[in-house]
């Protein structure tokens, strides 16, 4: 007889489960085998014919008989517990995703272990009131699988494998762009026009954006004026998820018509301008505080209040209580910031080669200022306040042209800089489509104005 000394594979590791049906199997070969010395003892023909058969499956020498035997007395041991269903969480305020498995039976050590997986499933460290934790559970309370969205693109799915271990991945969904064109007419505003066109809010305040240099929302419009706007719808799945962006738009105002058409810099930055490449914002915006009155104008030959004494007034001031934000007025970077006699509190920023402009009895400035800082169009560079000889709180601003004064509201505001010729000429080309679109939109709307019609919606 020849013996086999070949090492033997190591037997894989058994889960809690398949311990389990091991353990089913060998109670079903112990009850076979009883059932087999009840029968061969007792003495009716069926019985012994039962006996007979149970006996040639024992003594069979390839087992087959006998394997059937014990998958016929153990089928019903073997047969698998149905999975569990999908259960959704809604995480309250301050829930933790211990919390949460802990609440549905699950331990905390599994928590602990799904949050390690991976540096997107550490993200369910941070779990916020109103997302939603779909997961199931097996019947020895473990976690069988997990799918939480981390955005609307992507979802983390954690499952257990065939090793009887957690993984996890994040699957990417793919983002379909529909380019969807809308128009309206305003009869009393511009929302409600909108809304009308079956425009979002978002995209409704968008379109104000663009224009707002050169149309007062709130003073110009006039019944009768008239908007159009090619932009994206994005979907997945079929589904719709949210609006896009505006690709292009028109805005008549008062028979003024004004266009705007995106354009991605090299660096991903959205910007838009006229078709010509004008840009549509204006290099400086009139005004650095919201919600203000003014309480003294520019005036040359103003009384001081508090020096009684007849001193030019510079600027405009801003009456605003303490702590009301100060924006500046364009790009530019920080020249001096710091206490400059009567002026107090002060910053003065510095705009290319031609333009400053002075914020002064400011109560504080924004944290990580300092001189050579670049600032943005629109961004807080510190608060109102009364520092320096003021008798309220107030905000003094001075606008400047090569160190000459003027009247910051009336001056003459520049535009921002156009897009250079030689890219103009690729922009329309590439966008030829989104303007003939655009003009399509606008002649169909004028069109339709004639019939009545305060709306027009067309989905291509």
């Amino acid at each position: 007889m020849k013996l086999d000394y070949s090492p033997a594979e190591l037997a894989p590791r058994r889960s809690a489960r398949r311990s389990v049906v091991f353990a089913s199997l060998s109670l079903a070969m112990l009850a076979a085998v009883a059932a087999h010395k009840s029968i061969a003892t007792r003495g009716s023909p069926l019985q012994g014919a039962a006996s007979a058969e149970v006996a040639a499956a024992f003594s069979a020498e390839d087992g087959s008989a006998f394997d059937g035997v014990i998958q016929a007395a153990v089928g019903d041991a073997l047969e698998a517990p149905p999975a569990s269903t999908w259960q959704v969480h809604t995480v309250r305020r301050g829930q933790t995703l211990s919390d949460i498995f802990e609440a549905e039976g699950l331990a905390r050590t599994q928590a602990l272990a799904v949050v390690a997986l991976s540096k997107d499933a550490a993200r369910l460290k941070g779990l916020r009131a109103g997302d939603k934790l779909h997961f199931r559970k097996n019947a020895e309370m473990q976690l069988e699988e997990l799918s939480y969205e981390l955005d609307e693109a992507h979802t983390l799915q954690v499952r257990r494998n065939e090793a009887d271990e957690l993984e996890a991945l994040t699957i990417a969904a793919e983002i379909e762009r529909r380019v969807t064109q809308s128009a309206g007419l305003v009869e009393s505003s511009l929302f409600m026009a909108g809304q009308k066109a079956g425009l979002s809010n978002r995209l409704v305040m968008e379109l104000a954006a663009l224009f707002n240099y050169d149309v007062d929302f709130a003073l110009d419009l006039r019944e009768g004026d008239r908007f159009a706007v090619v932009y994206d719808e994005l979907y997945r799945n079929g589904e719709k998820l949210r609006d896009g962006d505006i690709i292009a738009a028109e805005f008549v105002n008062q028979g003024k018509v004004h266009r705007a058409m995106r354009y991605v810099d090299v660096d991903g930055n959205v910007a838009y301008y006229t078709p010509e490449g004008q840009s549509l914002r204006k290099a400086f915006i009139r005004t650095p505080v919201d919600f203000a009155r003014i309480s003294s104008g520019f005036n040359p030959r103003r009384r001081h209040p508090i020096l009684n004494t007849i001193r030019a007034h510079k600027g405009v001031d801003y009456a605003a209580s303490t702590g009301t934000p100060v924006k500046a007025t364009g790009d530019g970077r920080v020249e001096f910031i710091g206490m400059k006699s009567g002026y107090g509190r002060v910053i003065v920023l510095k705009h290319g080669t031609r333009y400053t402009t002075l914020y002064a009895h400011l109560s504080r400035y924004r944290s990580g200022l300092s001189v050579g800082t670049r600032v943005k169009q629109g961004q807080v560079i510190g608060y109102v306040g009364s520092s320096g000889l003021a008798t309220a709180p107030h905000l003094h601003y001075e606008f400047r042209i090569n160190g000459a004064h003027q009247n910051p509201m009336t001056v003459a505001l520049p535009r921002a800089n156009p897009l250079p010729r030689s890219v103009v000429a690729r922009w329309r080309g590439e966008n030829a489509y989104v303007l003939a679109q655009l003009e399509s939109l606008s002649k169909a709307q004028v069109a339709q104005k004639g019939g009545g019609s305060g709306t027009l919606r067309l989905n291509p």
